[in-house]
């Protein structure tokens, strides 16, 4: 496993290139949260996540499309308006979450067209944790489906609205869920759901894909966060084995432990 966004030496260029800085996720009450990626990074996976309230944490996990030479510009804009916007969107004293994430979301989606002086599909999934009642306000802007882990079974968190980056007005919906003791939630990002496997029997090729995510997630013990993004990306590095890995692959999840 590697850290997110470690250094690496770059061609002289004639001005300092943008980069997205290191995330230090916060500690939460009665609850982890942690994100790894494997590999080197090669597109637009981006997550982070800060406390924006005595009770609140805010997290993110976002796929900027391109790839990472061309789109660092553009991941450090995306962070820089997660920050800002979310700090102050989710710190009012009025907060309505559900509006607070709406409003987040427009930000982040004109602020792209805006530094791409266009259009540039990103989607994302954002959430907000509340500590004392446990519950995550979310929008899932065309990214993969979220897992939500409870006695109950898993639910998945589908699309709540278009990817960022499209669409200057579209907005998400930011619906409500309960994390009872002990639920788990957990994000991958497309390049883990499209990983490449090859079966030496068939001759052919197949996806990691959902099912499985959702299959490993089912099956896995209580455990911490970061131990849970570890046992997925581990398989789906398993899976595809020698073959090239042609995307990013990230997890982020949030356990309640209390």
């Amino acid at each position: 496993m590697h850290s997110l966004f470690h250094s690496r030496d770059l061609d002289p260029v004639p001005a300092p290139m943008a980069e997205p800085v290191p995330s230090v996720f916060p500690q939460i009450e009665g609850a982890e949260i942690a994100a790894l990626f494997v590999g080197e990074r090669i597109a637009g996976d981006f997550y982070d996540s800060l406390r924006v309230g005595p009770e609140r944490v805010l997290f993110g996990l976002l796929d900027v499309a391109g790839r990472r030479e061309d789109n660092r510009g553009i991941l450090a804009a995306a962070q820089q308006i997660f920050r800002e916007a979310g700090t102050e969107l989710f710190s009012r004293p009025d907060l309505n979450e559900s509006d607070a994430m709406t409003q987040l979301c427009l930000h982040i989606n004109r602020g792209l067209i805006e530094t791409c002086k266009g259009v540039h599909s990103c989607p994302a999934f954002i959430g907000c944790y509340h500590e004392r009642f446990g519950t995550l306000c979310y929008t899932n802007a065309g990214h993969t489906p979220g897992l939500l882990r409870d006695s109950s079974g898993i639910a998945q968190l589908g699309s709540t609205g278009l990817p960022l980056g499209l669409f200057s007005h579209a907005t998400c919906d930011a619906p409500t869920v309960g994390m009872e003791k002990a639920a788990a939630l957990l994000l991958v990002s497309r390049g883990v759901v499209t990983c490449e496997g090859h079966h030496e029997r068939s001759n052919e090729e197949d996806e990691f894909g959902l099912e499985r995510v959702q299959q490993l997630l089912q099956a896995a013990p209580a455990c911490g966060a970061a131990d849970l993004c570890s046992s997925v990306l581990n398989a789906a590095s398993a899976f595809g084995g020698e073959v090239p890995q042609c995307d990013d692959r990230t997890a982020l999840a949030l356990v309640r432990t209390a």
